[in-house]
């Protein structure tokens, strides 16, 4: 009789492990090349929004130091003077008419100083199409980690149910046979919708992972994603390092703001400087129809606005900027060392759950099955293997995608900055 149940239940277990393999390999891995990360993030560069706004503020940058470099706009100006009076100035007889021209000339440095100002903004649109890239390669690497482990726990959610269908099966002979309680039936009949639930539940978030990474890079997916990529974990670790903030887009980002600073106390101290306009011009004289020139100059006298303010201002933002840039050093430094650690932390625990404790739970679950197929063990027994075993395989996709993420944040924080031109 026990050799008709074994049997009969590993027959059963061909069949249903047969129809959930055939299941997957329709609904999840359809023959088609995988869609690797370097073609999502490809895909999301060339239509990510944020990209084309990067770029507009490069050229608006470009545009705005073209003006800071022209000079200022001379003023033509006609001026009619001995007319509508009364006696002999009540016509033309005796006006005098006087075309001239008025031309400003700026001291104290004021154009080079406004051509610095508009080459750090330039360079710091540079620095921001850049930090924009990099978050949007970051965003979508972060996607498709994550697209990749809810693939990942499909899989093991669908075992887990033809693991608790083969239970249920079995506990059902046992049951008929005589030798277990209607009981197990129906803890194991709870145990395989409770894994039906979680297939579906994986499912669904497979979806909306697949669904947000194909908003991102703007395309749908019908291909299945590389998941080998997450296996890749590095037998040597980062290791505690002195984290280096030099040369990161951050710190570039703060220099870039330290130095438009810099160039507003320059811009500040040529305002300063009161400008010269000088004013060349004909005069017609219409009583004896003579002709003069007539040449004047102006400048303004700094009597209420010396520019002392706007010099104490920029130096108080120069300042500020200085102390920004301190603190992004830290900010940068202490997120490096946290990006490190956690990639090391989570690549430990991935090889320690992929290697010894997956073996020992596959093992330990595989006595159970055939210990509870010959009565030895319990259903509880069972239960407890099973439910180890996919604690454990879970833990092992968290565990590589959190080191795939931290390694991600980490490249992220490390990108180096553009190198300056124009």
């Amino acid at each position: 009789m026990h050799k008709i149940i074994a049997v009969l239940w590993a027959a059963t277990s061909c069949v249903i492990m047969a129809q959930a393999q055939e299941g997957a390999a329709t609904a999840v891995t359809p023959s088609r090349t995988p869609v690797t990360l370097d073609q999502a993030l490809a895909a999301a560069g060339i239509i990510a929004p944020a990209g084309d706004a990067a770029r507009a503020g490069i050229e608006a940058a470009q545009a705005a130091r073209a003006v800071a470099g022209l000079r200022p706009n001379p003023t033509i100006q006609t001026e009619v003077e001995n007319i509508a009076g009364s006696g002999p100035y009540g016509g033309f007889s005796q006006a005098e008419t006087t075309v001239g021209m008025s031309i400003p000339i700026e001291l104290g440095g004021k154009r080079p100083a406004r051509v610095a100002v508009a080459d750090a903004q330039a360079h710091r649109a540079t620095l921001t199409a850049a930090i924009i890239q990099a978050d949007a390669r970051l965003q979508v690497m972060l996607l498709y980690i994550g697209a990749i482990a809810t693939q990942r726990r499909v899989a093991i959610a669908g075992d887990q149910l033809r693991i608790a269908q083969n239970a249920l099966d079995a506990a059902a002979l046992r049951v008929r046979a005589g030798r277990a309680s209607p009981i197990e039936e129906q803890r194991a009949n709870v145990a395989r919708l409770n894994a039906q639930a979680g297939v579906e539940k994986a499912q669904r978030l497979a979806s909306a992972a697949r669904a947000n990474l194909a908003r991102r890079i703007g395309q749908p997916i019908d291909a299945p994603l590389d998941e080998v990529m997450l296996d890749h974990v590095p037998a040597v670790l980062y290791g505690p390092t002195q984290a280096e903030s030099g040369g990161t887009l951050a710190m570039a980002a703060a220099d870039a703001d330290l130095s438009m600073a810099d160039a507003g106390i320059r811009l500040a101290r040529s305002q300063s400087v009161p400008d010269l306009t000088v004013e060349p011009g004909i005069r017609r004289l219409s009583a004896s129809n003579d002709m003069a020139a007539v040449f004047s100059v102006s400048i303004p006298i700094p009597m209420f606005n010396a520019g002392k303010a706007s010099v104490a201002q920029a130096r108080a933002q120069r300042r500020q900027a200085e102390a920004e840039r301190r603190m992004t050093a830290l900010d940068v430094e202490q997120a490096i060392t946290d990006a490190q650690a956690e990639a090391d932390i989570a690549a430990t625990i991935a090889r320690n759950a992929n290697g010894p404790a997956l073996a020992a739970a596959q093992e330990a679950a595989r006595i159970a099955r055939i210990g509870y197929r010959e009565g030895k063990f319990g259903q509880l027994d069972l239960l407890d293997a099973e439910r180890t075993l996919a604690d454990t395989r879970l833990a092992m996709i968290d565990a590589l995608a959190a080191y795939h993420n931290a390694k991600a944040r980490l490249e992220r924080l490390t990108a180096p900055a553009p190198q300056q031109g124009y």
